[in-house]
């Protein structure tokens, strides 16, 4: 049984979308290599703040149909550069059930640890839904604070805590939590910023893929962010921009009858500007900060299923991503989408191109930190939650451009 403390993969649990018959053995090697992360190893593997992937990659290829020896190896490489986790001060830790010693604490690396036992302990006194609605979702300042950086790092938080809820890992949400914690706070003001705007104007609102032909159309916009800012978005938009960011931002409304929706116009806007925003006739590529809005849309289909998450909470969520991903695409330089990239795409290996099973043999193998498995499964995933709503013009990814999508993502491996 999974614990705050000990992860315990069920082959047979429900994902948001997974192989069929996936094997008990390779549940069980994940399970080990999974606790063993979760004992040995920071959320971060440096000091620069770069992100331990070792969760995602390993359920990500668990799901597509990987084998015991995959797994295994996928782990090893990644563990070889982990950094090991910090001895935990039990001071600390009983200093964070204080509020405003909690709030003191935050964005201190150092501290993960400690935040990680914090949140072991509570989950395993309320469970980890308790502590999710105490601690993101409650409205209190320390809720608030932490539902903002859930979005940090670009979507990492939230990306871990979709993993934990979506495979049902009390201690991975633990993970998710005390990661989020150890983020830094500038992205708070760009979300606080955006409700001000919505409070002041209250009918100004837009599809997603709407807002983005505006924010291309913004010069000032367009051209904030630069190559030299050490930050695209802290020091390229939000710096140069802001006002103009938060305006178009404050744009993306979601009315919480609307949620399945609302959730497949996200996962298709962030695949749209994705998938095409190419530059012939180089080589296809996908920009790596665009892919975090892509490989992070998956968890929304299952955030918006949990009954003890509200549904104003749910719409929130939705809301922050659907902002941030509008930010993410204007720290790029918002790059015209080239539809036709996608449509005429012609296969690099045809004999694994036709159908989505030839793309998960090639990539849950593929040698990568997980990136590449994560955005494959989430394009075959956005495939089945959008097709209800292609005949909107809020969804331009259609048909079998999904598939060219997938296909697309392993040129040229």
């Amino acid at each position: 049984m999974a614990t705050e403390s000990k992860i315990v993969i069920n082959p047979s649990v429900e994902t948001e979308f997974a192989v069929a018959n996936l094997s008990a053995e390779t549940a069980k090697r994940a399970s080990r290599v999974l606790s063993e992360n979760h004992e040995k190893y920071h959320m971060f593997f440096n000091n620069a703040g770069f992100h331990n992937h070792i969760v995602h990659h390993v359920l990500t290829t668990f799901t597509l149909g990987a084998g015991p020896e995959t797994i295994q190896k996928h782990y090893d490489n990644a563990a070889e550069y982990q950094r090991p986790n910090s001895s935990v001060d039990d001071k600390i830790v009983q200093d964070l059930g204080d509020s405003a010693k909690f709030l003191k604490n935050l964005s201190k690396p150092n501290y993960y640890h400690d935040y990680l036992v914090f949140f072991q302990r509570e989950i395993a006194e309320e469970g980890y839904e308790e502590v999710v609605n105490e601690y993101v979702f409650k409205g209190d300042e320390r809720a608030n604070i932490m539902f903002a950086r859930m979005f940090a790092g670009l979507l990492h938080p939230i990306i871990h805590l979709g993993f934990g809820i979506e495979f049902k890992q009390p201690a991975i949400v633990a993970e998710a939590l005390a990661q989020a914690a150890i983020h830094p706070k500038w992205l708070d003001q760009y979300f606080i910023a955006v409700e001000e705007k919505v409070q002041q104007n209250q009918h100004s609102s837009d599809s997603l893929v709407n807002i983005l032909d505006k924010i291309r159309a913004d010069k000032k916009l367009r051209c904030a962010a630069r190559l030299d800012d050490d930050n695209l978005i802290r020091e390229g938009v939000l710096l140069r921009a802001k006002d103009e960011m938060v305006k178009y931002a404050s744009q993306w409304r979601v009315k919480p009858d609307q949620l399945e929706e609302a959730t497949a116009e996200m996962i298709n806007a962030v695949v749209y500007f994705t998938g095409a925003s190419q530059h012939p006739p180089k080589q296809i590529k996908f920009d790596f900060y665009y892919i975090h809005s892509l490989n992070s849309s998956i968890f929304f289909s299952s955030f918006i299923k949990q009954s003890w998450i509200s549904t104003a909470n749910k719409a929130k969520l939705l809301e922050y991503k659907g902002r941030l991903d509008l930010c993410v695409y204007a720290s790029r330089g918002a790059p015209q989408p080239l539809l036709d990239e996608i449509t005429q795409y012609v296969p690099t290996q045809p004999s694994s191109a036709s159908d989505w099973n030839g793309i998960f043999e090639r990539v849950k193998v593929y040698e990568d930190d997980g990136h590449a498995c994560k955005l494959v499964r989430a394009l075959a995933h956005g495939e089945r939650i959008c097709g209800p709503w292609e005949k909107s013009d809020k969804f331009r990814i259609k048909g079998d451009m999904w598939l060219k999508l997938g296909n697309m993502g392993m040129s040229p491996a």
